[in-house]
């Protein structure tokens, strides 16, 4: 969809500033377009229209129903595909509106400061118009378990990867693998499957799909001359099986690789599901070489602890605080409190979520390791991988 074709709806009480949106959408060529002067007055035009909004430009500070409230009842009520805050409030207020916007279930596209500009405003319908082709893949995709197990069976869940590149010199050094079900011409993302995987009992049959097929993927890149290390989620299945730290072993060595080249990535959930016995595995994997990775650090409750417990060899910063860090006072400072508790347990540090070149250069000023996220490169099937790797150029 081009931007031309956007449904765009702008919510803002400041007259001078509403029809500063409107001209500035016109100038994009963007025609159909709704406009409100508060919150309950954008409700009544969204019930009577035909067709929602694919993005609301909402300010927050309004008279009568407020912009939180008015996003509160949007989410609710599916009214807009996503939404963009337009406010010049505190960075902070700004991100726990988001954060409650996404709770809902709502695409938020992030936060523009006034006053507008053409720039800011097409930087963010653009990213609406990436990622739209997720948005509609998932409003329409149905999943049966006995078509996920014929999937595992018979190869259809794949690695793709997202390629990790280090700050110091903007080479890219690793990738992660993420699990993909190709089906029907279609490439269905985890969310939509892996719950279902571990409902049914088959979470560490998919860890050793992804870590089998990685695993071959790698061995050939390899001989190809591209050297990468390899990151990978470890299913809670794994934490409960005893087997697992030899099984995995076994598997890396198959292909004339050293655990050394692995990093298995652990969130804090599941390792509290069953402490005792996920230590013991873990001590394992870590024994025959495996590096360790606690993930979406931050996200839990037990960070510190698990930090205190586990041989961790790196930290990998959740992308909820590092997006938009360095325009966000309390994100960059849970940001760099994060990367000098990982400088003195001596651990790697790898940060989610690098999307723009103004995070890029805050992380790398902050001396973190590693940067994955959108910034570096979206995730890609593996025969995509060494052209996504060639394409890549570091901000200076």
């Amino acid at each position: 969809m081009s931007l031309a074709a956007l449904r765009v709806m702008v919510v803002e009480d400041h007259g001078f500033q509403r029809r500063m949106a409107l001209r500035l959408l016109s100038d994009l060529g963007i025609g159909q377009v709704l406009e409100a002067a508060d919150g309950a007055a954008a409700l009544a035009v969204l019930e009577a229209v035909r067709a929602p909004p694919d993005v609301i430009l909402v300010d927050l500070d309004m008279p009568g129903m407020d912009g939180i409230e008015f996003i509160g009842h949007v989410a609710q009520r599916r009214l807009a595909r996503a939404v963009a805050l337009v406010s010049a409030l505190d960075p902070a207020l700004l991100n726990t509106v988001q954060m409650m916007a996404r709770a809902y279930g709502l695409y938020v596209l992030g936060s523009i400061e006034k006053p507008l500009s053409i720039e800011k405003l097409e930087e963010l319908l653009t990213r609406y118009e990436e990622h739209l082709h997720d948005v509609q893949q998932d409003e329409h995709v149905h999943i049966e378990i006995a078509d996920l197990r014929r999937a595992l069976r018979e190869g259809e869940i794949v690695p793709w990867f997202q390629p990790q590149a280090e700050f110091v010199n903007g080479k890219v050094v690793g990738v992660e693998a993420l699990a993909r079900w190709e089906h029907d011409g279609q490439v269905i993302r985890p969310q939509h499957f892996v719950h279902m995987i571990e409902a049914d009992g088959l979470a560490g049959d998919l860890t050793d799909v992804i870590l089998e097929g990685a695993l071959r993927w790698k061995r050939r890149w390899q001989d190809d001359g591209l050297r990468l290390n390899l990151s990978v989620n470890v299913s809670p299945a794994t934490l409960h099986d005893p087997a697992a730290a030899d099984r995995y072993q076994q598997m890396v060595e198959l292909h004339g690789l050293s655990p050394s080249e692995v990093v298995l990535e652990v969130t804090e959930s599941q390792l509290m599901a069953d402490a005792a016995r996920g230590l013991g595995v873990l001590a394992r994997l870590r024994l025959k070489g495996f590096g360790l990775s606690i993930d979406d650090f931050g996200t839990g409750y037990s960070s510190l602890a698990q930090l205190s417990q586990v041989p961790f060899t790196e930290l990998k910063i959740d992308q909820g605080f590092v997006f938009g860090a360095h325009a966000q006072s309390r994100k960059r400072a849970v940001v760099e409190a994060s990367l000098d508790l990982a400088r003195k347990l001596q651990l790697e540090t790898v940060a989610e979520g690098v999307e723009t070149v103004e995070d890029w250069q805050m992380l790398a000023e902050l001396g973190c390791g590693i940067a994955q996220g959108y910034l570096v490169g979206a995730p890609v099937a593996a025969e995509d991988l060494a052209d996504a790797v060639r394409r890549w150029r570091a901000p200076h």
